[in-house]
């Protein structure tokens, strides 16, 4: 890749407890082909050559963290996380030095299946709107009225599933979520934050072996995609 005027950090919120996984341990911590789904999406970030810093923010006290050699890794910063997504990813914005010459990728702890390839595809994107990986959507889309009947079917040409990483100017982002904490705004992942801001983030098309690990069975899925994922 070409060299960059602006540094480009990671930053991994690892701070949640994973209850839809139903497991003993939070599921970033579970483990796949001998390493945690942490490691795994650690590596892919910290092998990427225009990433010079990986912030991951986790829980206080967090008694698993020590014991993963990676976290040891000099690209790696550890800050604490806070009890919602949009408080993690706060704090890990707070600890980089000059956020507006930093542009940032956040991306989700439990999805290790990322590649190169698409991270590339972001950083390819360079305007104040920022952007995120994403998958148009192939199945027919229902909205969803009370007792969980129909209520509407959605045109899936203009619906797209988001994913991680979401990359946008650092300074932007922390004033985005700021906006949205002010305004009581539930945040669900970055962009919509910044589309509060009054952004329009670019929506990069992504694969489909960019899984978030959520359940119990996307586990087997998540170590096929990682048997054939070569970065």
């Amino acid at each position: 890749m070409t060299a960059l005027c602006y540094d480009i950090v990671a930053v991994v919120p690892a701070a949640g407890i994973g209850s839809r996984m139903k497991a003993d341990k939070p599921k970033q911590y579970l483990t796949i082909q001998d390493k945690t789904i942490l490691e795994h999406t650690l590596n892919v970030l910290l092998t990427h050559t225009a990433v010079s810093k990986v912030i991951v923010a986790v829980a206080k006290d967090d008694p698993y963290l020590s014991a993963l050699a990676i976290t040891q890794h000099p690209k790696i910063q550890i800050v604490e996380g806070g009890e919602t997504r949009a408080e993690s990813v706060l704090n890990g914005l707070k600890a980089i030095n000059h956020p507006a010459q930093t542009r940032v990728l956040v991306h989700d702890a439990a999805r290790p299946c990322l590649r190169h390839a698409e991270v590339d595809k972001l950083l390819k994107i360079d305007d104040i709107n920022g952007a995120i990986l994403a998958l148009p959507a192939i199945d027919t889309i229902k909205h969803a009225g009370v007792n969980q009947q129909i209520a509407e079917t959605q045109d899936r040409n203009f619906i797209w599933l988001a994913q991680t990483p979401q990359y946008f100017r650092a300074d932007l982002l922390i004033k985005a979520l700021e906006l949205a904490n002010q305004q009581g705004f539930a945040v669900t992942d970055e962009a919509s934050a910044m589309e509060l801001a009054g952004f329009r983030p670019h929506l990069v098309e992504s694969v489909s072996s960019n899984i978030k690990v959520t359940r119990p069975e996307d586990l087997a899925l998540a170590e096929f995609y990682l048997g054939r994922n070569n970065l």
